[in-house]
């Protein structure tokens, strides 16, 4: 593969294992040997039809024509170039690679994202100095020891009101940057630091770099408890979680993430060992962040605080995860408790044994709706069920909606029944289909088709196949067919092995139609074992078919031919043709 080796290019790819590369961008879950998940590569909301295949190091969408190996993967979903894929497999691996010049991904706002990490720096190292002190104390008070404030990179920002600004000036930033990047401010008499005399809580994008910053006051009243980093080229608030970078992990261990509000509700259920857990940092969650959501595991916890507000995000959030096919689970907290207070003030065992039985969506719903309804009053049942009925239209899950079911039915009075009616009723309005299983696109081959797809699937397993092919099959009818035997034979020629995750790394330079091939016939049902009979039936089938075709051709030539000679020569072919294929005749 030019000058880049192809002995070390496998030798990387067989290094790292697929699952834990793809599981990095997709929660994956064990199903039978392979692993499923969300399809990264279209809208797949509804139901997984990723597959990963530990075995084959390939992976394969069974909805949209994404495949591959662990190589075309990042370039798909990096939009990369195949060194550059390369390289990141290389670095995960521990392996120095010696490619030359691999062209970096240009970023515009690179010298943004290097301010930002200045300031972290000096904002960490100002905690502990004798202006820190102060701040230390404070921070003891709210039970934040020293581990955490090195967890969470916890710092402060001095009573100078020009010292970081200064210092990026002098190291090179452009002042108009750092103002566009909400780490200075121009006021009447010149550039001041956006941060002074505050606690400071750094703020992480998806990949663990700082892009901002949630200032606290600790030290003196201030008409903003916390000034919070605006909106810029590099902190979209809607498009972020806090904590994504160090709960993912975690998340995809448990299958299960936890949302609740804010940094310091995380921070404090970090400290209590529950650490698959993100903020939305207040704000209403976004698509956006309900993607980043489904992408750290199919189980969502909502724990927001246990007041009217927290009740309200609740609904909204978990409408946003319905809009995305999750159903989520909820936590309510008593006496209108955030996290951090719950847990300061209960201890962490009595919180996690909430979080190990929390409530379904409907189950909080029914509780929130059916709060301060009189039952005997008719107007009030009505909307009541009808106001239900609605919501659990929004549910794909059959399970969870023939539970609800029931609980209305029993609270209402309402006869089960009449209450289908009903929800098929609002369900058929709004078009909405419930399915346990996800739709499957049904392929119908002829059996030629198949006989070829066969035989290629066991020349991808077997050296002996390969040999038969070359020995009894001169000929693959099916165009696209054809062209991958003849590059799986050379591959093997050349290679002396067989394997399709480095066959798909080969193809995957010169002619992505066969990749996809390659991962849709690789991942086909068929078995793993073979009988020479059954291969022997596959290359019968094929030749069938040849000489059917070839007859054919004689046949029509023979009607536009008026010699007669020529035509006893073309019947002659046909009765050769007959004898060696030992097909039916075809009139």
């Amino acid at each position: 593969m030019d000058k880049l080796m192809k002995s070390d290019i496998d030798n990387i790819r067989n290094s790292v294992d697929i699952v834990d590369i793809i599981g990095e961008y997709v929660p994956l879950v064990k199903e039978g040997k392979n692993y499923k998940g969300f399809c990264p590569f279209h809208n797949d909301v509804n139901h997984p039809s990723f597959s990963v295949s530990r075995e084959k190091q390939i992976y394969k969408c069974f909805s949209c024509p994404a495949t591959g190996n662990v190589f075309t993967f990042l370039m798909e979903k990096e939009s990369i170039s195949f060194k550059e894929a390369l390289k990141i497999v290389a670095d995960k691996a521990g392996i120095t690679l010696n490619i030359g010049y691999v062209k970096e991904q240009v970023n515009p706002f690179s010298k943004m994202y290097e301010a930002y990490d200045i300031a972290f720096k000096f904002y960490r190292n100002n905690i502990n100095t004798k202006e820190g002190i102060e701040a230390k104390e404070y921070l003891k008070k709210r039970n934040i020891d020293e581990d955490i404030i090195k967890e969470f990179g916890i710092g402060l920002s001095l009573s100078n009101r020009q010292i970081l600004s200064d210092l990026l000036i002098k190291k090179g930033y452009n002042i108009d940057m750092l103002v566009k990047g909400g780490l200075s401010f121009l006021g009447d008499n010149g550039y001041y630091d956006m941060y002074y005399k505050r606690i400071m809580f750094p703020l992480w994008d998806t990949f663990g770099k700082v892009v901002g910053f949630s200032g606290r006051i600790y030290n003196g009243d201030s008409a903003s408890k916390y000034i919070n980093t605006s909106e810029t080229p590099i902190f979209k608030k809607g498009e972020l979680l806090y904590n994504y970078h160090r709960a993912k992990e975690e998340a995809k261990k448990s299958k299960t993430i936890i949302i609740v509000e804010g940094f310091m509700d995380v921070i404090r259920c970090y400290a209590a060992g529950i650490k698959n857990v993100v903020a939305s940092m207040g704000t209403a969650v976004t698509r956006e962040q309900a993607m980043l959501l489904k992408r750290l595991a199919p189980n969502v916890i909502l724990m927001f605080d246990g007041d009217k507000a927290g009740e309200k995000a609740t609904f909204a959030c978990s409408d946003e995860l319905s809009k995305i096919g999750i159903d989520a689970l909820v936590v309510r907290l008593e006496e209108n408790l955030d996290p951090d207070e719950y847990i300061l003030k209960y201890g962490s065992e009595r919180i996690k044994a909430k979080l190990d039985n929390p409530m379904s969506i409907m189950d909080f719903k029914l509780s929130h709706y059916r709060e301060n309804v009189n039952l005997e009053n008719s107007t009030q049942k009505a909307e009541y069920v009808q106001t239900m009925l609605n919501e659990l239209s929004r549910i794909k899950d059959p399970i969870i909606r023939e539970i609800t079911l029931q609980k209305l039915s029993i609270d209402s009075k309402l006869d089960k029944t009449f209450l289908e009616k009903q929800l098929k009723d609002i369900d058929s309005k709004n078009n909405v289909k419930v399915s346990k299983e996800p739709p499957k696109k049904e392929v119908k081959y002829s059996k030629y088709d198949m006989a070829q797809r066969a035989l290629i699937y066991y020349m991808l397993k077997s050296k002996e196949v390969l040999k038969i092919y070359n020995n009894k099959m001169p000929y693959m009818p099916d165009e696209k067919y054809r062209l991958l035997a003849r590059e799986i034979v050379s591959y093997y020629k050349i290679n002396g092995i067989i394997n399709t995750a480095d066959l798909i790394t080969e193809l995957s330079q010169y002619n992505k139609e066969l990749v996809s091939l390659v991962g849709e016939i690789a991942t086909s049902p068929f078995k793993d074992d073979y009988s020479l009979d059954e291969i022997d039936d596959y290359i019968r089938v094929i030749n069938e078919y040849n000489i059917k075709v070839q007859k054919k051709e004689i046949l029509e030539q023979m009607k536009k031919e008026s010699d007669p000679m020529k035509k006893v020569q073309m019947a002659q072919k046909i009765v050769e043709l007959k004898m060696r294929g030992d097909c039916k005749d075809d009139k």
